[in-house]
């Protein structure tokens, strides 16, 4: 998988609008501040183009399958039109299936429970606990992280291969790191998978956002991802891929809509026929909302031209990473090293700083909201830091004393709504801190790390 970095007439690439774009907030040294927003990667602002569909559908909501209203009608059309819309968008086969859940965590964990019996199941320890965790009814090989693409194909293979009994297996991949923002090798991974008789899942929840993803052409069996991180608010996520573990699975939830039929015996008990289309797991009324906001990002990154918005980011990740180098105390974490490619996605720890201070301070003196601690992925974290996590909520912990590692990280991740602006005010922003160090002392206030507005200004 690559990444393009052809140069971007950035008159025709301009950020695509975003909900917040306007909005401001305090700054606790006085005054306030058009808030930039660099969490992407937990959850990315809501497209205005989203925001704008999902709106003028709102007066027309109705129930969605088996209603006769007229609104029943078009909800139901508008639903299962999503559908097909988030199949282009992945480039799904003929005979797959796209499955509505409510997040990447929720399309997992339904795999999971589709698995045939004596599955085996391969992750690597660098994986968002999302995709490392669901598999606890499975026998799991957790693998060494890798430190090259190569090596992640080599790991694998050996493992498979020793595989015993060799029975089905399946892989569970991200696309791109939520706490480096490196492109794994999803393609050869995918063919070292199949050549040993695996299937294998693609964890796209932070390659979606912000590149193409084609089940065909990276020949993966499943993907899963979710609509918060594509620019689409209401809690949706998609499972897509191959049907057969999925119609011979038991339904995920029992009850309205994934049957067919309901009958009692004569006995006293109760006959059900499951659907064997992706109603089979969908059970309850759906989030009809939710999947039309997926929708309509999918339509909305597809119109702006992937290729114009990847190579902006790319600008964006070059900028980023060569402001931070400039900063002789922040220290970058990677896995494959600086040249592999990635997307907007980047954690650092910063010498002689507690993370969560430092972010708290970007926060708070400056309006930039980033992310720290261990991202949901501590194995990985803890590899790339080679230290301890500190327990949550401690910033007021002792600093670290200069050359000791941070205990954890600080993350900042943008994409196609990201201003240049935003991206200059975080690197001063961090070029000030650590050059004049925080304007306010920070404590601990019900796990959160905040200004203490009590003491002195530093």
């Amino acid at each position: 998988m690559s990444v393009s970095t052809a140069a971007v007439d950035q008159s025709i690439c301009a950020p695509l609008p975003v909900l917040g774009a306007d909005v401001t907030v305090p700054l606790v040294t006085g005054g306030d501040v058009t808030y930039a927003a660099l969490d992407y990667a937990a959850s990315a602002p809501a497209l205005q183009r989203v925001w704008d569909d999902v709106a003028a559908y709102a007066p027309y909501y109705g129930s969605v399958h088996r209603g006769a209203g007229y609104l029943s009608q078009l909800s139901t059309d508008l639903f299962e039109n999503s559908r097909e819309t988030v199949a282009a968008f992945l480039g799904c086969r003929a005979d797959d299936q796209v499955v509505f859940t409510r997040s990447t965590t929720d399309s997992l964990n339904l795999l999971a429970a589709a698995l045939p019996a004596d599955c085996q199941v391969f992750v690597f320890e660098t994986e968002h606990h999302a995709s490392l965790l669901p598999w606890r009814d499975a026998r799991v090989t957790y693998l060494d992280a890798p430190r090259t693409p190569g090596q992640a194909v080599a790991t694998l293979e050996r493992a498979l291969a020793a595989r015993d009994p060799y029975g089905p297996a399946l892989v569970c991949v991200t696309g791109a790191s939520n706490v480096t923002g490196e492109l794994w090798p999803v393609r050869e991974l995918a063919a070292a998978a199949h050549a040993h008789g695996a299937r294998i899942v693609l964890d796209a929840a932070q390659l979606a956002p912000h590149h193409p993803v084609d089940i065909a052409e990276l020949d993966v069996d499943w993907v899963a991802f979710s609509g918060h991180k594509l620019y689409a608010p209401f809690g949706s996520g998609v499972l897509a891929g191959r049907a057969d573990w999925l119609v011979d699975a038991e339904p995920y939830l029992a009850g309205g809509g994934a049957s067919r039929k309901v009958a009692r015996r004569t006995d006293g008990g109760v006959d059900v026929e499951w659907h064997t289309t992706p109603a089979r797991h969908e059970a309850g009324s759906p989030n009809v909302i939710g999947v039309y906001s997926i929708a309509a990002a999918c339509k909305a990154l597809t119109e702006a031209g992937f290729d114009r918005l990847v190579a902006r980011e790319q600008q964006l990740v070059t900028r980023v990473r060569e402001g931070l180098a400039d900063v002789p105390e922040v220290k970058v974490l990677s896995l494959f090293g600086d040249d592999a490619p990635r997307v907007g996605v980047i954690s650092f720890v910063v010498e002689g700083w507690n993370s969560s201070h430092f972010a708290a301070a970007l926060s708070a003196e400056y309006g930039i909201g980033v992310r720290d601690g261990l991202f949901c992925a501590h194995p990985l974290v803890r590899t790339l830091l080679g230290s301890e996590p500190q327990e949550p909520g401690e910033c007021g912990a002792p600093e670290a004393a200069p050359g000791e590692r941070s205990l954890n990280a600080i993350r900042v991740s943008f994409g196609a709504g990201t201003p240049d602006e935003h991206i200059e005010r975080f690197l001063g922003a961090v070029r000030e801190l650590v050059s004049k160090g925080a304007r306010w002392s920070y404590r601990t206030e019900e796990g959160r790390c905040v200004p203490d507005r009590g003491a002195a200004q530093v």
